[in-house]
């Protein structure tokens, strides 16, 4: 058992609204407003308040110098690594492993869908209720590369699985075994790129996978592929993007830009063959039961002084 008395707890959601929270801890409820609710040199376990920005996820840790969890919501963990330095040693960094695979998965899905089947032109089209008949790409017989195969990646291959797919190639950081198969080691990729159709980002954001996608992973890829991204902006080199986009070689889906949020008058905006999402792939109805469930599952294994689930990173 926790040995200090009612330690407290940060939470992003008032606890009254959390089935299932421990006894025996003080709970507060901070969503990344100015005013904190409690001093931080008090807090031992901190959930980082959902898609607030690094800034925002961060301010408080300096401060929290009794922190022994910091729990985010997200399934990346790259806007609060840069403060992890400045934590007590010990501290365990746990991510949102389970939350944000359903739904982000199905966009996946609906990018690779909707940009196949040219659906943004068929919407442009109504407004000017023009009909635009023809023949457009299926998915089906088609050969998509997954990069970044994690829970998420797992679950894309889940839902390609009923539409007929050529084949699905899986690429992770080392070569391995998993339930659907094979996976490939990022080293293989120049071998890969070449035969898939489609290629899905779901890498997370760190030091090896920054910038991943340049120009010479752009090259390596099939005339009219399409590149689908869930990951995170900094994994493709958005100017060698839009180089292959402006020739009109290259297509691309994509939930997340670097710069993100996308500015006004940015190139990306206009440049052919591009479908933009807001970075909307765990913002669904699927993310407050899942995320509730978490922060009450590893609350409560904190409180038993139990093993805690997703530890990602431990400071020391």
């Amino acid at each position: 058992m926790i040995a200090k008395q009612n330690p407290d707890v940060w939470l992003p959601l008032p606890a009254d609204e959390i089935e299932g929270l421990p006894e025996g801890l003080t709970y507060h409820f901070w969503d990344g407003g100015q005013d904190y609710p409690a001093d931080p040199a008090d807090c031992t376990f901190y959930v980082v308040p959902y898609m607030r920005g690094g800034e925002v996820s961060v301010r408080p840790l300096a401060a929290m110098t009794q922190i022994r969890v910091v729990q985010t919501l997200t399934a990346g963990i790259d806007h609060v690594e840069p403060a992890l330095g400045q934590l007590p040693a010990g501290v365990r960094l746990c991510n949102a492993q389970g939350v944000h695979e359903a739904s982000t998965a199905e966009l996946a899905l609906t990018l690779i869908l909707a940009s196949l089947r040219g659906i943004p032109g068929f919407v442009h089209s109504q407004g000017v209720e023009e009909w635009r008949d023809g023949f457009y790409p299926a998915l089906a017989d088609k050969s998509v590369l997954i990069v970044g195969y994690g829970s998420i990646g797992a679950a894309i291959e889940d839902r390609l699985a009923p539409f007929e797919c050529a084949r699905v190639t899986r690429v992770a950081r080392s070569a391995r075994t998993a339930a659907h198969g094979p996976v490939h080691a990022l080293d293989d990729l120049p071998a890969l790129l070449p035969e898939a159709d489609v290629v899905v980002l779901s890498t997370p954001l760190n030091p090896s996978t920054r910038g991943l996608v340049d120009a010479e992973f752009l090259a390596a890829m099939a005339d009219g592929a399409l590149l689908v991204n869930v990951a995170r902006g900094g994994v493709v080199d958005t100017e060698a993007l839009l180089v292959e986009l402006e020739s009109g070689r290259l297509r691309a889906a994509l939930d997340v830009t670097d710069p993100e949020p996308l500015p006004a008058g940015h190139r990306l905006w206009h440049a052919p063959h591009v479908l933009i999402t807001p970075h909307v792939g765990g913002s669904t109805s699927a993310f407050l039961p899942r995320a509730k469930r978490l922060m009450a599952g590893q609350l409560s294994r904190f409180a038993a002084g139990e093993p805690l689930r997703n530890v990602v990173r431990t400071t020391g």
